[in-house]
C-alpha cells in the first residue's frame, strides 16, 4: 500500500527528501522474521509488514511534527534505533517506520554523573565519552552496539553491571517524550526546566506511566532524549587494548581483576550468588557468560577464540584433548565476576570477600581462565561487551529458552532437571546444535545490589534450514511446557508472545481482550487500557502495551 502524494509530500518536507523514502528495495530491508523474543525463526513463512515509508528524523521538532502527521492521517509509526528485536518493527500496513540513526548526540555531566543520550548514541560510544571523565554506564546483555536509550526507555535493561549499576529501571533518569499523540513531554527535573540530574520525587510519576517495570517497547511513542546515571569507573581513560580480531585483550592496572569461580554443585553456586546479593559492594560485574557455548563446549570454544590460527574445525580435536576435558569439567557451574578498587584497600578487601565466599561455598578459581592471555581477553569480553556477534559463531542463529529468572534457589535447584531436557533434544533431534545441554547464560543479577537472576538457555539453530526452525519451534514449546509444570512462569522465548501476532501482525483489542481477562490479575491490563486512551486515543503504535476493554470486567463480574 503506498501512501497518498500529499501525505508523502507532507512527511518529506519535514525531513527532507534524502531522509525519507518508499523505494520498495529500502522499505524491504525494515522487515524482520517474527519470533517471540528476537528474530531467530528464519525467513521463509512470515515477516513483519512493509512499512509505506522509512522516514529519518533529524530532531526531536521533526519527530514531533511526524507524529501529528501521523494522527492526522489515521497511520501508525514506530521508532527503532538499532533493530535488535521486532518489537522496534511496525505491525500493519498502513504504518511507517522510523529510523532514528541520525540523532546520536551524547552530552555528559560529570559533576552529576548523567548522560543525555539520543536514540542511536550506542553503548560502545556513550561508554568511551564516559571513561574521560571517570565514569562508565550499564550496558545490557544484547551488548555495546545497542541503544542505550532505547533499552532504558523501552525495554529491560540489566546486563552483566547490573549488581553494581542496577538496571534501566534504576538508571533512567529525565526524559524528553513525544507522545503517540504528538505533545512532548518532560519528566523529572528537566520538565521543570531545572537540567536533567534527577528523575521524579516520591509518589507517582509520569515516568512510571512511559516506562513501567520493563518498559513500553515504543508503543508508548517516541523518546527522543533520556538521562542515564553513570557510574564511577576506576580505570584509565579508554580500555587500552592489544591482540587480533576476536581476541582483543583488555590492558588494565591491578585494581581490576577478572576471574571465574566454580562450585561443586548447584546448591553451592546458589548460596555464592546470595552472599554477593547480600554483599553487593564487592562485584563490579557478575554474569554467566560462555555457557553460551554449551557446558561440553565451552573451553574449547574459549581457545579457539583466543588462537588466531584455530577455527570450528579444530573443535573434534580439542574436545578429545584430555588437559582441555579437565578444564571443561573444572568449569561445569561456574559463574565470571569483575572487581574493580577504587584504592588499594578497597581492591584488597574485595579479592578477600570472594576467597572468603568460596571457602564458605566449597568454590574455587578455574586456572584455565587465569592464564594471562585468556584474562586479559576475558575482561575485554565482559567490560566492553563488544563481542555479541560471537553468539552466532555456532549456528548463525539462536534462541533463549527456559529463562529461569527469578529467585537463585529456585532456579538453581532445577538447571540439571532443565539441562537433561535440553540434552534429549539434542541427541535425539538434529534441530539444534549439540552443546552439552546446559547452554544457561546470563546476569546473577538484574537489579542494583542482587535479588534475582536473569537467565536463558542459548538454543543454536540453522535459521535458514526449515527443518531446523520448525524443530526449534517444537523444541520452545517443549520448554514451556516443562516450565508450566514447574510453577515457572513464561519460557523466555514466550515473553513476547501476546503482544504480536506469530504472523507479524499487531494483535486486536477483541484479541487482546479474549487473552487478558484470563489473567488472575486483569485489572492491570484494564488499567493500562485507560491510560492508552489518555496518551494513544488513535491507537498508532502497536499491540506491544497489554490492554483489556474495562467494560469486560463487569462483563464478567
Amino acid at each position: 500500500m503506498a501512501l497518498a502524494r500529499e501525505i508523502y509530500r507532507a512527511f518529506e518536507s519535514i525531513v527532507g527528501s534524502r531522509n525519507i523514502s518508499e523505494d520498495l528495495g529500502i522499505r524491504e530491508t525494515y522487515r524482520c522474521i517474527p519470533a517471540q523474543s528476537s528474530a531467530h525463526f528464519g525467513p521463509y513463512d512470515q515477516k513483519t509488514p512493509l512499512p509505506q515509508a522509512v522516514i529519518l528524523p533529524g530532531s526531536t521538532e521533526e519527530v514531533q511534527q511526524i507524529v501529528k502527521l501521523c494522527n492526522k492521517y489515521k497511520i501508525e509509526f514506530k521508532a527503532s534505533s538499532t533493530f535488535w528485536a521486532t518489537m522496534g518493527y511496525i505491525g500493519s500496513d498502513c504504518a511507517i517506520q522510523l529510523d532514528m540513526r541520525r540523532m546520536r548526540e551524547i552530552e555528559i555531566d560529570a559533576k552529576n554523573m548523567t548522560a543525555v543520550v539520543e536514540p542511536y548514541a550506542i553503548g560502545a560510544t556513550v561508554q568511551a565519552e564516559a571513561m574521560k571523565r571517570g565514569l562508565t554506564l550499564n550496558i545490557p546483555g544484547v551488548g555495546c552496539s545497542s541503544s542505550p536509550l532505547a533499552s532504558t526507555a523501552g525495554w529491560a535493561g540489566f546486563g552483566p553491571t547490573s549488581i553494581f549499576m542496577g538496571c534501566a529501571t534504576e538508571n533512567m533518569l529525565g526524559a524528553e517524550w513525544v507522545l503517540p499523540n504528538g505533545e512532548t513531554l518532560r519528566t523529572g527535573s528537566v520538565g521543570a526546566g531545572n537540567g536533567w540530574f534527577c528523575g521524579e520525587g516520591p509518589g507517582p510519576s509520569t515516568r512510571g506511566i512511559l516506562r513501567g517495570v520493563v518498559g513500553t517497547t515504543g508503543t508508548m511513542g517516541v523518546c527522543t532524549k533520556v538521562a542515564i546515571r553513570l557510574h564511577p569507573w576506576p580505570g584509565p581513560d579508554h580500555i587500552p587494548s592489544v591482540g587480533d580480531a576476536p581476541a582483543y585483550r583488555a590492558v588494565l592496572p591491578d585494581n581490576f581483576k577478572g576471574y571465574t569461580l566454580c562450585f561443586p554443585d548447584w546448591g553451592a553456586y546458589a548460596n555464592a550468588v546470595n552472599l554477593f546479593h547480600e554483599n553487593p559492594d564487592i562485584l563490579f560485574l557478575g554474569h554467566r557468560q560462555y555457557n553460551k557455548f554449551g557446558r561440553n563446549l565451552k573451553v574449547a570454544m574459549i581457545k579457539i577464540l583466543n588462537d588466531k590460527n584455530k577455527q570450528l574445525c579444530d573443535l573434534p580435536e580439542l574436545m578429545e584433548d584430555p588437559v582441555t576435558q579437565k578444564q571443561n569439567e573444572d568449569m561445569k557451574i561456574d559463574v565470571q565476576v569483575i572487581l574493580a578498587g577504587m584504592s588499594k584497600r578497597d581492591m584488597a578487601f574485595k579479592e578477600k570477600a570472594v576467597d572468603t565466599i568460596l571457602e564458605e561455598t566449597g568454590g574455587w578459581k578455574s586456572e584455565f581462565m587465569q592464564e594471562p592471555d585468556i584474562a586479559a581477553w576475558n575482561l575485554m569480553y565482559l567490560l566492553r561487551l563488544g563481542h555479541k556477534n560471537l553468539n552466532y559463531t555456532l549456528c548463525g542463529a539462536y534462541e533463549g529458552t527456559f529463562g529461569l529468572t527469578g529467585n537463585v534457589f529456585v532456579s538453581s535447584s532445577l538447571m540439571e532437571e532443565a539441562s537433561a531436557l535440553k540434552r534429549k533434544w539434542e541427541l535425539e533431534s538434529d534441530c539444534i546444535a549439540a552443546v552439552g545441554g546446559d547452554s544457561d547464560m546470563g546476569s546473577i543479577s538484574v537489579m542494583g545490589g542482587g535479588g534475582a537472576t536473569g537467565w536463558e538457555f542459548f538454543t543454536q539453530f540453522d535459521a535458514y534450514d526449515k527443518e531446523s526452525i520448525k524443530n526449534t519451534k517444537l523444541f520452545a514449546d517443549a520448554t514451556q511446557e516443562w516450565m508450566t509444570s514447574k510453577g515457572l512462569g513464561v519460557d523466555f522465548c514466550r515473553w513476547n508472545e501476546d503482544a504480536r501476532r506469530p504472523d507479524g501482525y499487531n494483535y486486536t483489542q477483541e484479541q487482546h481482550d479474549e487473552m487478558y481477562i484470563k489473567l488472575p490479575q486483569p485489572h492491570v491490563t484494564a488499567y493500562q487500557y485507560k491510560v492508552r486512551e489518555a496518551f494513544n486515543p488513535n491507537k498508532l503504535t502497536g499491540s506491544y502495551y497489554r490492554t483489556l476493554t474495562p467494560e469486560k470486567l463487569k462483563e464478567q463480574d
